[in-house]
């Protein structure tokens, strides 16, 4: 699906399988795309539904870091998700568990790589559940909602900070 703000998304569920696949392209070279994709100070503009709030915990973008957010909803409610970095090879691929500590031990391992076609950046997102309950009860939750709320938002970003 294409956007208006330069952003395309692609969420890929298959039946019975304990994995999706989420591919975004963006109108921006892969090196620009992936310092703003790890900046700790830039993803809270970027991360998550427009209507939530996103406080960065921790971020530490390097094999062994690792990362913590916290969301708030409009009510007050909040989110704290939480995983470790496995791999970083800028501006290539990140490597990282994804918790949320709403349901501790339900966690996933997502492998993002960022390929330059004509100067735009294709994002691909893997993301492998320990079941497909799990991934199913993630899809179920408004997770491609989320997805596509947060490529249009760092789209945005891409459009204003160099």
């Amino acid at each position: 699906m294409a956007s208006a703000i330069g952003v395309r998304t692609e969420f890929i569920v298959e039946p019975g399988k304990q994995e999706l696949t989420i591919k975004q392209a963006f109108d921006a070279p892969r090196e620009r795309v992936f310092r703003l994709y790890t900046n700790p100070r830039l993803k809270p503009r970027w991360w998550g539904p427009r209507e939530i709030t996103t406080k960065i915990d921790r971020m530490d973008v390097r094999r062994g870091g690792m990362w913590r957010h916290t969301q708030r909803d409009p009510q007050g409610k909040e989110y704290v998700f939480w995983g470790v970095y496995h791999d970083v090879v800028a501006p290539e691929r990140i490597v990282d568990t994804f918790e949320w500590e709403g349901m501790p031990g339900h966690l996933s391992l997502e492998v993002t790589t960022f390929k330059e076609v004509d100067g735009k950046t294709e994002a691909t997102t893997k993301v492998i559940f320990l079941s497909v309950e799990d991934r199913d009860g993630m899809v179920n939750s408004g997770m491609e909602r989320g997805v596509r709320e947060s490529g249009e938002r760092f789209a945005e970003l891409l459009a204003t900070e160099k």
